[in-house]
C-alpha cells in the first residue's frame, strides 16, 4: 500500500492508494499516522470508487514534519570513501566502528517537480545526496533490534540536497543541510509490508539523465534495525520520524573536478520498488 499527501479540486489531503486509485484518509499524514496507531493500512481504507492516481498532484508524504530529519552519514563504505579523498570524513576517523548521526532541519519539504532553490547567493558546492527514507508509525523508545520491524511504517525516496560549502565552513552539518527546500521527498511512502526486512533494494541517482548513483539498499553499513535499537536506547523517536539512511558514492562532492548542480540541472533519484523523486534546481 502507497501512502500519500497530494492536492485534488482545490484540497489537500492524506490518501492511501493501490497503485492506480486513491482513497482520503485524513487531513494530513501526521494525522493518517496516528490514525494508524502503528498499524498498517487495510483494505478497509480503499472503499467507495476513490480517485484516479494520475488526477492528484503529488506533494512531500509528509510535507511538515514533527521533527528535524535523523539522518545517517558515511553510510555506504564508497561514499565514506570518496568523502575522505575530498576531506570531509576526517573528522569521523575517531568514530570508527559507530555510526555518523546528524540532524537536518526541515521546516518543509518539497516533493515530485517542486523547484530547488540553490541559495546562489550563499552556495557555491550545491550537491545531491539520493537516500532510502525510513518512516516510524509509531514512537519507539528503548526498542531492540528485532523489535525494530514493528516500529516501521514504511519506506520513500529522499533527496539530501546539501550546501557543500556551508558545510565545511561550519565544520558540521546541520547548517549546510538545512537550507529551505533543500530536504525532497517522494513520491509516496510504501508500506513495510512490501519488502522483505531489511529491504535491499536497488538505488540510483541521475542528473541531467546521467547516472551519477548506483548501489543497493543491503550496502548501507548501518540497517533501520540498529538505528532504531540505538537511537531510541536514550531519546524517543517519535512516530512519524523520517530517518534518512545515508548515500553510496557518486555525489558531485566525488569528482575531480567536482559536479556540482547549476540553475536548470533536473535531479532524478531512484529506488526500485519504491519509484522516482525528480525536481529541477531553480
Amino acid at each position: 500500500m502507497k501512502l500519500l499527501t497530494c492536492e485534488y479540486s482545490g484540497r489537500t489531503f492524506a490518501a492511501v492508494s493501490d497503485g492506480a486509485r486513491v482513497w482520503e484518509a485524513a487531513p494530513d499524514m501526521r494525522a493518517l499516522i496516528e490514525k494508524l496507531g502503528g498499524a498498517l493500512p487495510g483494505a478497509e481504507f480503499c472503499t467507495g470508487e476513490g480517485i484516479a492516481l494520475a488526477d492528484v498532484k503529488l506533494l512531500a508524504p509528509i510535507p511538515a514534519p514533527a521533527q528535524d530529519v535523523v539522518c545517517l552519514g558515511m553510510n555506504y563504505v564508497d561514499h565514506s570513501a570518496e568523502a575522505e579523498s575530498w576531506g570531509g570524513a576526517a573528522e569521523f576517523k575517531k568514530n570508527a566502528g559507530k555510526a555518523v548521526y546528524f540532524s537536518k532541519r526541515a521546516a518543509y519539504i518539497i516533493g515530485p517537480g517542486d523547484l530547488i532553490d540553490g541559495h546562489f547567493d550563499i552556495v557555491d558546492s550545491l550537491d545531491y545526496e539520493a537516500e532510502l527514507a525510513v518512516v516510524l508509525g509509531r514512537d519507539a523508545y528503548r526498542v531492540s533490534e528485532a523489535e525494530a520491524k514493528e516500529y516501521v511504517l514504511g519506506y520513500s525516496v529522499l533527496n539530501d540536497i546539501s550546501a557543500r560549502n556551508l558545510q565545511t565552513a561550519h565544520k558540521q552539518f546541520y547548517f549546510g543541510k538545512s537550507l529551505d527546500t533543500h530536504t525532497a521527498m517522494g513520491p509516496w511512502i510504501v508500506t513495510r509490508d512490501e519488502f522483505a526486512w531489511e529491504p535491499e533494494l536497488p538505488i540510483r541517482c541521475y542528473i541531467n539523465g546521467e547516472k551519477r548513483q548506483e548501489s543497493n539498499t543491503r550496502l548501507e553499513i548501518y540497517g533501520a534495525a540498529h538505528v532504531i535499537a540505538e537511537l531510541s536506547a536514550g531519546m524517543t523517536l517519535k512516530a512519524g520520524t523520517i530517518i534518512a539512511m545515508g548515500t553510496p558514492a557518486g555525489v558531485g562532492m566525488g569528482f575531480n573536478p567536482p559536479k556540482y548542480l547549476k540553475s536548470g540541472d533536473v535531479i532524478r533519484c531512484e529506488i526500485d520498488g519504491i519509484g522516482a523523486l525528480e525536481n529541477a534546481v531553480g
